[in-house]
Protein backbone atom coordinates (compact mmCIF):
# COMPACT_ATOMS: atom_id res chain seq x y z
CA UNK A 1 0.00 0.00 0.00
CA UNK A 2 1.15 3.30 -1.07
CA UNK A 3 2.25 5.62 1.64
CA UNK A 4 -0.86 7.79 2.90
CA UNK A 5 -0.10 11.51 4.08
CA UNK A 6 0.93 11.95 7.46
CA UNK A 7 -0.86 15.37 8.66
CA UNK A 8 1.45 18.41 10.64
CA UNK A 9 1.64 18.14 13.81
CA UNK A 10 0.42 21.00 16.31
CA UNK A 11 3.05 21.08 18.78
CA UNK A 12 3.96 24.29 20.00
CA UNK A 13 7.47 22.67 21.38
CA UNK A 14 7.89 21.50 17.56
CA UNK A 15 11.43 20.56 16.66
CA UNK A 16 12.28 22.44 13.08
CA UNK A 17 13.62 20.06 10.25
CA UNK A 18 14.43 22.22 7.44
CA UNK A 19 15.21 20.09 4.10
CA UNK A 20 15.98 22.16 1.01
CA UNK A 21 15.43 20.74 -3.03
CA UNK A 22 16.33 22.86 -5.76
CA UNK A 23 14.85 22.40 -9.53
CA UNK A 24 15.31 23.15 -13.08
CA UNK A 25 13.47 22.09 -15.92
CA UNK A 26 11.30 22.94 -19.03
CA UNK A 27 8.10 25.01 -19.95
CA UNK A 28 4.53 25.77 -17.64
CA UNK A 29 1.75 27.11 -19.69
CA UNK A 30 1.30 30.81 -18.51
CA UNK A 31 -1.92 32.75 -17.82
CA UNK A 32 -2.79 36.36 -17.52
CA UNK A 33 -3.09 37.30 -13.83
CA UNK A 34 -4.33 40.03 -11.83
CA UNK A 35 -1.54 40.66 -9.96
CA UNK A 36 -3.08 41.51 -6.70
CA UNK A 37 -5.55 38.07 -6.87
CA UNK A 38 -9.06 38.44 -5.63
CA UNK A 39 -8.48 39.43 -2.40
CA UNK A 40 -7.45 43.56 -1.62
CA UNK A 41 -4.21 45.39 -2.28
CA UNK A 42 -1.18 43.33 -2.44
CA UNK A 43 1.93 44.07 -0.77
CA UNK A 44 3.91 44.74 -4.49
CA UNK A 45 3.07 43.99 -7.79
CA UNK A 46 6.39 44.61 -9.07
CA UNK A 47 6.51 41.22 -11.71
CA UNK A 48 9.10 38.50 -10.47
CA UNK A 49 12.65 38.59 -11.11
CA UNK A 50 14.12 36.14 -13.77
CA UNK A 51 16.97 34.10 -11.74
CA UNK A 52 15.60 34.98 -8.23
CA UNK A 53 14.89 32.47 -5.35
CA UNK A 54 11.09 31.50 -4.12
CA UNK A 55 11.38 29.65 -0.87
CA UNK A 56 8.23 27.50 -0.12
CA UNK A 57 7.80 26.71 3.53
CA UNK A 58 5.74 23.33 3.60
CA UNK A 59 4.79 20.33 5.62
CA UNK A 60 6.50 17.16 5.54
CA UNK A 61 4.28 15.60 2.75
CA UNK A 62 4.79 17.92 0.48
CA UNK A 63 5.31 15.81 -2.95
CA UNK A 64 4.41 17.35 -6.70
CA UNK A 65 6.60 15.71 -9.08
CA UNK A 66 9.71 17.14 -9.84
CA UNK A 67 8.75 17.56 -13.62
CA UNK A 68 5.98 19.69 -12.65
CA UNK A 69 7.82 21.82 -10.31
CA UNK A 70 10.25 22.01 -13.06
CA UNK A 71 7.98 23.67 -15.28
CA UNK A 72 7.11 26.19 -12.97
CA UNK A 73 10.69 27.13 -12.60
CA UNK A 74 11.07 27.35 -16.92
CA UNK A 75 7.97 29.45 -17.38
CA UNK A 76 8.47 32.09 -14.22
CA UNK A 77 12.58 31.92 -14.45
CA UNK A 78 12.35 31.62 -10.77
CA UNK A 79 14.46 29.15 -8.84
CA UNK A 80 12.18 26.89 -6.31
CA UNK A 81 13.65 25.95 -3.55
CA UNK A 82 11.03 23.84 -1.02
CA UNK A 83 11.41 23.89 3.03
CA UNK A 84 9.93 21.43 5.05
CA UNK A 85 8.70 21.62 8.39
CA UNK A 86 8.63 18.13 9.83
CA UNK A 87 6.81 19.35 12.56
CA UNK A 88 4.39 22.38 14.22
CA UNK A 89 4.17 24.28 10.66
CA UNK A 90 1.87 26.62 11.92
CA UNK A 91 3.73 27.19 15.08
CA UNK A 92 6.80 27.73 13.56
CA UNK A 93 5.28 29.94 10.82
CA UNK A 94 3.96 32.12 13.68
CA UNK A 95 7.28 32.18 15.58
CA UNK A 96 9.50 33.11 12.42
CA UNK A 97 6.73 35.53 11.23
CA UNK A 98 9.20 38.63 11.04
CA UNK A 99 11.95 36.76 9.52
CA UNK A 100 10.20 34.10 7.72
CA UNK A 101 11.83 31.14 6.66
CA UNK A 102 10.42 31.70 2.86
CA UNK A 103 7.96 33.42 0.58
CA UNK A 104 5.05 30.86 0.85
CA UNK A 105 3.19 28.63 3.27
CA UNK A 106 1.70 25.64 2.00
CA UNK A 107 0.08 22.99 3.94
CA UNK A 108 -1.77 25.14 6.99
CA UNK A 109 -5.25 24.06 7.11
CA UNK A 110 -8.90 25.10 8.20
CA UNK A 111 -7.90 23.72 12.00
CA UNK A 112 -4.86 26.20 12.06
CA UNK A 113 -5.03 28.65 9.58
CA UNK A 114 -6.97 31.08 11.67
CA UNK A 115 -4.78 31.31 14.26
CA UNK A 116 -1.81 32.19 12.14
CA UNK A 117 -3.76 34.56 10.35
CA UNK A 118 -4.28 36.27 13.83
CA UNK A 119 -0.42 35.76 14.42
CA UNK A 120 -0.29 38.24 11.30
CA UNK A 121 1.54 35.33 9.45
CA UNK A 122 0.47 36.51 6.30
CA UNK A 123 0.32 39.25 3.46
CA UNK A 124 -2.80 39.67 1.79
CA UNK A 125 -2.74 38.11 -1.77
CA UNK A 126 -5.21 35.24 -2.60
CA UNK A 127 -5.00 33.81 -6.34
CA UNK A 128 -7.88 33.42 -8.46
CA UNK A 129 -9.64 30.51 -7.77
CA UNK A 130 -10.79 27.98 -10.02
CA UNK A 131 -13.90 26.66 -10.66
CA UNK A 132 -15.63 25.28 -7.57
CA UNK A 133 -12.70 26.40 -5.30
CA UNK A 134 -14.91 29.39 -3.22
CA UNK A 135 -16.21 26.94 -1.78
CA UNK A 136 -13.66 25.62 0.30
CA UNK A 137 -12.60 29.30 1.74
CA UNK A 138 -11.79 29.47 5.24
CA UNK A 139 -15.23 29.43 7.38
CA UNK A 140 -15.46 31.95 9.99
CA UNK A 141 -12.43 33.89 9.32
CA UNK A 142 -12.53 37.61 8.90
CA UNK A 143 -9.06 37.38 6.67
CA UNK A 144 -10.10 34.42 4.68
CA UNK A 145 -9.25 36.49 1.23
CA UNK A 146 -5.79 36.18 2.43
CA UNK A 147 -5.42 32.28 1.84
CA UNK A 148 -5.94 30.01 -1.27
CA UNK A 149 -7.32 26.66 -0.61
CA UNK A 150 -5.81 24.18 -2.81
CA UNK A 151 -6.76 20.77 -1.86
CA UNK A 152 -9.50 19.26 0.66
CA UNK A 153 -10.32 15.65 2.48
CA UNK A 154 -12.41 14.74 5.07
CA UNK A 155 -11.21 13.03 8.72
CA UNK A 156 -13.15 10.07 9.17
CA UNK A 157 -13.23 7.49 11.54
CA UNK A 158 -12.07 4.11 8.81
CA UNK A 159 -12.97 0.59 9.53
CA UNK A 160 -11.34 -3.03 7.93
CA UNK A 161 -13.93 -4.59 6.31
CA UNK A 162 -11.97 -8.04 6.42
CA UNK A 163 -11.47 -7.92 9.94
CA UNK A 164 -15.40 -7.10 10.98
CA UNK A 165 -16.20 -10.02 8.42
CA UNK A 166 -14.09 -12.79 9.62
CA UNK A 167 -15.82 -11.87 13.65
CA UNK A 168 -19.10 -11.71 12.00
CA UNK A 169 -19.61 -7.95 13.25
CA UNK A 170 -21.34 -5.46 11.70
CA UNK A 171 -18.83 -2.27 11.76
CA UNK A 172 -20.38 0.82 13.50
CA UNK A 173 -21.52 3.71 11.41
CA UNK A 174 -22.23 6.55 13.79
CA UNK A 175 -19.94 8.82 16.43
CA UNK A 176 -22.24 7.43 18.87
CA UNK A 177 -21.66 3.78 17.65
CA UNK A 178 -18.09 3.57 18.81
CA UNK A 179 -19.51 3.88 22.85
CA UNK A 180 -21.16 0.84 22.03
CA UNK A 181 -19.61 -2.12 24.51
CA UNK A 182 -19.76 -4.77 21.19
CA UNK A 183 -16.87 -1.84 19.62
CA UNK A 184 -14.88 -1.59 23.25
CA UNK A 185 -10.93 -1.37 22.62
CA UNK A 186 -11.66 -1.71 19.04
CA UNK A 187 -10.49 2.02 17.76
CA UNK A 188 -7.16 3.80 17.72
CA UNK A 189 -7.21 7.69 17.54
CA UNK A 190 -4.73 10.23 17.10
CA UNK A 191 -4.66 13.00 19.77
CA UNK A 192 -5.71 15.98 19.42
CA UNK A 193 -2.77 17.77 20.62
CA UNK A 194 -0.48 16.00 18.27
CA UNK A 195 -1.93 16.73 15.14
CA UNK A 196 -3.98 18.31 13.12
CA UNK A 197 -6.17 14.79 12.06
CA UNK A 198 -6.84 14.25 15.63
CA UNK A 199 -7.81 17.79 16.23
CA UNK A 200 -10.35 18.18 13.54
CA UNK A 201 -11.89 14.96 14.69
CA UNK A 202 -12.26 16.46 18.53
CA UNK A 203 -13.75 19.35 16.46
CA UNK A 204 -16.29 16.64 14.92
CA UNK A 205 -17.69 15.37 18.05
CA UNK A 206 -17.84 18.86 19.38
CA UNK A 207 -20.34 19.95 16.87
CA UNK A 208 -21.73 16.85 17.04
CA UNK A 209 -22.16 16.65 21.18
CA UNK A 210 -22.44 20.27 21.67
CA UNK A 211 -21.86 21.12 25.54
CA UNK A 212 -21.82 17.15 26.26
CA UNK A 213 -18.74 17.27 24.18
CA UNK A 214 -16.78 16.11 26.98
CA UNK A 215 -18.99 13.40 27.97
CA UNK A 216 -18.66 11.75 25.03
CA UNK A 217 -15.05 11.63 25.10
CA UNK A 218 -15.03 10.51 28.67
CA UNK A 219 -17.31 7.47 27.61
CA UNK A 220 -15.27 6.87 24.31
CA UNK A 221 -12.30 6.19 26.35
CA UNK A 222 -14.00 4.51 29.18
CA UNK A 223 -14.65 2.29 25.92
CA UNK A 224 -10.87 1.22 25.04
CA UNK A 225 -10.35 4.20 23.02
CA UNK A 226 -6.32 3.69 22.32
CA UNK A 227 -5.36 7.18 21.62
CA UNK A 228 -1.58 7.70 19.72
CA UNK A 229 0.61 10.70 19.36
CA UNK A 230 -0.29 11.50 15.86
CA UNK A 231 -1.76 9.93 12.81
CA UNK A 232 1.15 7.56 11.48
CA UNK A 233 1.32 6.06 14.53
CA UNK A 234 -2.33 5.55 15.08
CA UNK A 235 -2.31 4.38 11.19
CA UNK A 236 0.53 2.21 10.86
CA UNK A 237 1.19 0.97 14.88
CA UNK A 238 -2.75 0.21 15.57
CA UNK A 239 -4.52 -0.32 12.77
CA UNK A 240 -5.05 -3.49 11.91
CA UNK A 241 -5.11 -2.77 8.35
CA UNK A 242 -2.12 -0.64 8.60
CA UNK A 243 0.24 -3.93 7.54
CA UNK A 244 2.32 -3.15 10.85
CA UNK A 245 0.21 -5.62 13.39
CA UNK A 246 -1.96 -3.39 14.68
CA UNK A 247 -4.65 -5.22 16.53
CA UNK A 248 -7.32 -2.33 16.11
CA UNK A 249 -9.95 -2.42 13.23
CA UNK A 250 -10.98 1.08 13.77
CA UNK A 251 -9.27 4.41 13.13
CA UNK A 252 -9.51 8.19 12.32
CA UNK A 253 -8.25 8.77 9.13
CA UNK A 254 -9.69 10.29 5.85
CA UNK A 255 -12.03 9.45 3.31
CA UNK A 256 -9.32 8.93 0.95
CA UNK A 257 -7.47 5.90 2.93
CA UNK A 258 -9.53 3.16 1.23
CA UNK A 259 -8.42 4.24 -2.17
CA UNK A 260 -4.90 2.99 -0.66
CA UNK A 261 -6.24 -0.45 0.53
CA UNK A 262 -7.38 -1.98 -2.80
CA UNK A 263 -6.77 -6.04 -2.71
CA UNK A 264 -4.92 -6.72 -6.03
CA UNK A 265 -6.98 -10.34 -6.88
CA UNK A 266 -10.41 -8.62 -5.85
CA UNK A 267 -9.88 -4.91 -6.95
CA UNK A 268 -11.87 -4.15 -3.87
CA UNK A 269 -10.94 -2.36 -0.74
CA UNK A 270 -10.24 -3.99 2.46
CA UNK A 271 -10.86 -0.65 4.44
CA UNK A 272 -13.97 1.69 4.11
CA UNK A 273 -14.40 5.55 5.82
CA UNK A 274 -17.35 6.06 7.75
CA UNK A 275 -19.35 8.69 5.61
CA UNK A 276 -21.28 10.17 8.92
CA UNK A 277 -18.27 10.78 11.03
CA UNK A 278 -16.59 13.11 9.03
CA UNK A 279 -15.09 16.33 9.09
CA UNK A 280 -13.81 18.71 6.41
CA UNK A 281 -9.81 19.08 6.02
CA UNK A 282 -8.61 21.95 3.49
CA UNK A 283 -5.07 22.76 3.16
CA UNK A 284 -3.82 26.34 2.03
CA UNK A 285 -1.59 28.69 0.54
CA UNK A 286 -0.83 31.88 1.48
CA UNK A 287 2.22 34.97 0.57
CA UNK A 288 4.35 35.28 3.82
CA UNK A 289 4.14 38.77 5.33
CA UNK A 290 7.77 40.06 5.26
CA UNK A 291 8.28 37.91 2.29
CA UNK A 292 12.09 38.25 0.44
CA UNK A 293 9.99 37.72 -3.08
CA UNK A 294 6.44 38.80 -2.77
CA UNK A 295 6.59 38.88 -6.83
CA UNK A 296 7.89 35.06 -6.96
CA UNK A 297 5.39 34.11 -3.69
CA UNK A 298 2.38 35.26 -5.97
CA UNK A 299 3.59 33.64 -8.90
CA UNK A 300 3.90 30.03 -7.28
CA UNK A 301 0.08 30.49 -4.92
CA UNK A 302 -0.84 30.97 -8.38
CA UNK A 303 0.93 27.92 -9.68
CA UNK A 304 -0.40 25.81 -6.63
CA UNK A 305 -3.99 25.83 -7.83
CA UNK A 306 -3.06 25.02 -12.13
CA UNK A 307 -4.84 22.79 -13.33
CA UNK A 308 -1.11 20.52 -13.40
CA UNK A 309 -0.60 21.49 -10.39
CA UNK A 310 -4.69 20.36 -9.24
CA UNK A 311 -4.25 16.95 -11.60
CA UNK A 312 -1.28 15.80 -9.44
CA UNK A 313 -2.92 16.47 -5.90
CA UNK A 314 -4.27 12.89 -5.41
CA UNK A 315 -1.47 10.73 -6.44
CA UNK A 316 1.31 12.77 -5.17
CA UNK A 317 -0.62 13.90 -1.63
CA UNK A 318 -3.42 11.77 -1.54
CA UNK A 319 -6.13 15.11 -1.46
CA UNK A 320 -8.72 16.07 -3.36
CA UNK A 321 -7.84 18.99 -5.52
CA UNK A 322 -10.41 21.95 -5.02
CA UNK A 323 -10.91 22.66 -8.88
CA UNK A 324 -14.39 20.87 -9.91
CA UNK A 325 -13.75 18.69 -13.01
CA UNK A 326 -10.36 17.86 -12.37
CA UNK A 327 -10.00 14.18 -13.06
CA UNK A 328 -9.32 11.84 -10.34
CA UNK A 329 -7.24 8.59 -10.66
CA UNK A 330 -9.54 5.40 -11.01
CA UNK A 331 -8.83 4.05 -8.01
CA UNK A 332 -10.01 7.38 -6.05
CA UNK A 333 -12.96 7.22 -8.41
CA UNK A 334 -13.70 3.47 -7.45
CA UNK A 335 -12.93 3.61 -3.53
CA UNK A 336 -12.86 7.58 -2.32
CA UNK A 337 -16.08 8.26 -1.48
CA UNK A 338 -16.53 11.83 -0.25
CA UNK A 339 -19.71 12.46 2.50
CA UNK A 340 -22.49 14.25 1.62
CA UNK A 341 -22.12 15.73 4.82
CA UNK A 342 -19.53 17.25 7.59
CA UNK A 343 -19.33 18.35 10.91
CA UNK A 344 -18.33 21.99 10.80
CA UNK A 345 -16.70 24.67 13.36
CA UNK A 346 -16.12 28.75 13.25
CA UNK A 347 -12.16 29.22 12.56
CA UNK A 348 -12.44 32.14 14.29
CA UNK A 349 -13.61 30.83 17.21
CA UNK A 350 -11.76 28.04 16.99
CA UNK A 351 -8.06 30.33 17.14
CA UNK A 352 -9.72 32.22 20.00
CA UNK A 353 -10.36 28.90 22.03
CA UNK A 354 -7.99 26.08 20.86
CA UNK A 355 -5.44 25.90 23.97
CA UNK A 356 -8.91 25.78 25.98
CA UNK A 357 -10.45 22.99 24.56
CA UNK A 358 -7.32 21.08 23.77
CA UNK A 359 -6.83 21.33 28.12
CA UNK A 360 -10.22 20.44 28.48
CA UNK A 361 -9.46 17.11 25.80
CA UNK A 362 -6.42 16.71 27.30
CA UNK A 363 -8.01 16.48 31.20
CA UNK A 364 -10.76 14.30 29.95
CA UNK A 365 -8.29 12.03 28.07
CA UNK A 366 -5.61 11.39 30.89
CA UNK A 367 -7.94 10.69 33.80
Amino acid sequence: MPRLARRATLSTCAALTVASLALAGCSLAGKEKNPQGTGTEAASTDAPVAGSTVTLVTHGDFALPDELLAKFESETGLELEVRKVEDGLPNQLALTKDHPLGDVAFGVDNGSAAFDLQEGVFADYQADLPEGASKFLLKGADDKDMLTPVDHGAVCVNVDLTWFEEKGLQPPSTLEDLTLPKYKDLLVVPGATGSTTGLLFMLATMDQYDEEWTDYWSRLVANGADITKDWSDAYYGGFTAGKSGGTRPMVVSYDTSPAFTVDEKTGESTTAALLDTCIQQVEYAGVLANAENPAGARELVDFLVSPEVQAALPDSMYMFPVATGTPLPEQWARHAHQPSRVYTFNADELADQRQEWLAEWRNVTTR
